[in-house]
């Protein structure tokens, strides 16, 4: 994952604070889980304690991982981005070829996708098969049920 990672300003700021947030709260509330299961007594048969140091660990993990997207972030300027193809940060409005059926989504950083909120990950089929594309190209997205095209119909910022 030491792969740039491009970023809304937005998505940004989110990570920052959410990494601020798993540093200062996230460790506090970590300790005091192992203080308290250490004051339980004997370690070698304490549950609890195991537990919490697992939930510590996953934790620190958590803020390793979150640490390498900042450390290879790139925020994108949504002045400087060109309209004319898809690319990071693109909203794309495009067309079922079998069904007509029009989708508009955002494609953005794999941190920062949330299908309810029509953000797709740019590295998912999806995004792989829109990146690049221009309007009126067709898109081939392959999905277990076999290979959708679609056309591109719109492409803003």
């Amino acid at each position: 994952m030491s792969e740039t990672q491009y970023l809304s300003p937005e998505g940004y700021e989110k990570l920052k604070a959410e990494l601020e947030e798993l540093k200062t709260v996230g460790r506090a509330a970590a300790a005091k889980a192992i203080g308290e299961a250490r004051e339980k007594g004997d370690l070698s048969e304490n549950a609890e304690y195991d537990a919490a140091k697992d939930a510590q660990g996953m934790l620190e993990m958590k803020i390793h991982g979150l640490e390498k997207v900042m450390a290879n972030a790139r925020v994108l300027d949504a002045s400087q981005l060109d309209t004319s193809k898809v690319t990071v940060m693109s909203v794309v409005t495009i067309k079922n070829v079998r069904n007509n059926a029009e989708m508009t989504y955002k494609l953005v950083a794999e941190s920062e996708a949330d299908l309810k909120a029509k953000k797709i990950s740019v590295s998912s089929p999806m995004g792989q098969g829109l990146l690049g594309k221009e309007v009126g190209d067709l898109a081939e997205v392959k999905t277990p049920n076999g290979a959708i095209q679609f056309e591109i119909v719109n492409i803003t910022i």
